[in-house]
């Protein structure tokens, strides 16, 4: 089996994360929860190279959007969105509720940034 926290596992080229039920609220319309799985995660520690923050460097002289570390934050999101739906469907989850990101500096030029909720299987209301 993967391991759901280490992105650095190959996912299996059937799942699809694309059709996954995923929302920030605590209830998916159309839908009832009917079993409740528990938290599920995903975790990635992030630095950018010193390439990486030489050219951020610069682009700060400029103001605006710093892009680079904008490119670096989005990767980080989808890497941790991925795991986290992978580790709902291990359980046997078909949607996930109350999805947030957190990002937190573990040290100077590293930081964690985590994507967790609630893994739950739901039916459609009939």
């Amino acid at each position: 089996m993967a391991d759901p926290y280490n992105s650095g596992s190959p996912s299996p080229p059937a799942l699809r994360f694309a059709d996954a039920l995923v929302t920030t609220a605590f209830e998916l319309p159309g839908h009832r929860v009917v079993r409740n799985l528990g938290v599920v995660r995903g975790i990635t520690v992030r630095s950018r190279s010193i390439v990486g923050n030489f050219l951020g460097g610069i682009q700060t002289i400029f103001g605006g959007n710093i892009t680079i570390y904008t490119e670096l934050c989005e990767q980080a999101r989808e890497e941790t969105y991925r795991d986290m739906v992978r580790h709902a469907r291990q359980l046997g989850a078909n949607a996930i509720i109350g999805m947030r990101y957190d990002a937190t500096d573990v040290m100077t030029g590293l930081t964690e940034v985590l994507c967790y909720g609630t893994a739950v299987v739901v039916e459609p209301l009939r």
